[in-house]
């Protein structure tokens, strides 16, 4: 019988995530196709894969499209209901895969989905890439159900109940394989970082709904491509938040919303260059005027499907609950 779910790790020079992870992937998705799509890599992962794994479907692509591009190329071949696009640093726990199937199976309108994402290396904590669900407040910045800005808290169970939320993560992202497509994908012109963040808004702008369903676990190392104090990480997240807003907000808010993030922006600059080095304040201004760059073409793929059923989180600006409330944890805001 022909498997309806398929776990899409992409990868790019991660052999030794490989070696470390996918036999757990595979032992523990018996009901799906394990596929590995790679991005022209440089190291010995395709002769890895060839040699250790003839059970894993392996697709080449002819250069490293990043994770939008290889995305795109790959799921837009699949003819299966539910793609999974899971982080090749994952650690999977046994039956993953069957709530969040089975959530979707039941519920047509949720378009997407994520498990709980914990620490790999401190199992008892949430991981920064989407936790218990995502959010993002009235200027778009990004937090989580267990994650606000740096301050990752412990699970105890606090956050295991479903729930509706803004985004999933990309790191272990359940999708229906027909409205990906639909949505146009990944957007491509974002490369890497807040790619899943403007995809779920789409998604929701389209009608459907995101969830997080915490009966299904996974582990993630993080940082397995770009460190999150790396200032080319900074770059694409400064950058595509700004291309996320344009896209998405209505017209009307996006006459005070950049202005202000732009302003807020120059400010984090300074604290980054402050706590970490001039190369992110850098990051930051190459972030700004790419996309003055590119703006006109983020503009022109605004779409006329907006509806009113997009997931509010609890804090309306996460900055002033964060940094000036001391309010660090999700049930606090």
């Amino acid at each position: 019988m022909a498997k309806k779910t398929a776990v899409v790790i992409l990868n790019y020079n991660g052999e030794e995530f490989l070696k470390t992870f996918l036999t757990n992937v595979v032992e523990n998705s018996p009901s799906a196709d394990v596929i590995v799509a790679d991005n022209l890599s440089s190291d010995g992962s395709v002769d890895f894969l060839k040699s250790n794994h003839p059970d894993v479907q392996l697709i080449e692509l002819d250069q490293n499209y990043g994770f939008t591009g290889g995305y795109n190329r790959v799921i837009s071949k699949l003819d299966y209901e539910y793609t999974v696009l899971l982080n090749s640093d994952i650690e999977v726990a046994p039956n993953w895969l069957e709530p969040i199937i089975n959530f979707m199976d039941s519920n047509p309108k949720v378009a997407a989905c994520q498990p709980k994402i914990l620490d790999y290396n401190q199992k008892e904590y949430f991981e920064y890439a989407g936790a218990a669900g995502g959010f993002i407040d009235t200027l778009g910045f990004p937090y989580c159900r267990g994650r606000v800005f740096d301050s990752l808290e412990k699970d105890s169970g606090q956050y295991n109940s479903p729930l509706q939320v803004f985004w999933a993560t990309g790191a272990a992202m359940f999708v229906r394989t027909k409205l990906y497509n639909e949505v146009g994908g990944l957007d491509e012109d974002f490369f890497a970082h807040m790619e899943e963040i403007d995809l779920c808004w789409r998604l929701q702008r389209a009608g459907h709904e995101i969830y997080c369903i915490p009966d299904s676990t996974v582990y993630h190392v993080g940082g397995g491509t770009l460190n999150k104090i790396n200032p080319r990480k900074t770059y694409f997240n400064f950058r595509n938040n700004l291309a996320m807003i344009l896209k998405n907000e209505s017209a009307i808010n996006l006459v005070w919303k950049i202005p202000v993030k732009l302003t807020l922006d120059g400010i984090a600059a300074i604290k980054l260059w402050k706590d970490h080095s001039f190369g992110h304040f850098i990051a930051v201004i190459k972030a700004h005027f790419h996309f003055y760059a590119k703006a006109s073409i983020h503009w022109r793929k605004r779409t006329s499907t907006t509806t009113t059923n997009t997931c509010q989180g609890p804090s309306k600006y996460i900055l002033i609950d964060y940094f000036i409330k001391g309010k660090k944890k999700y049930n606090l805001l």
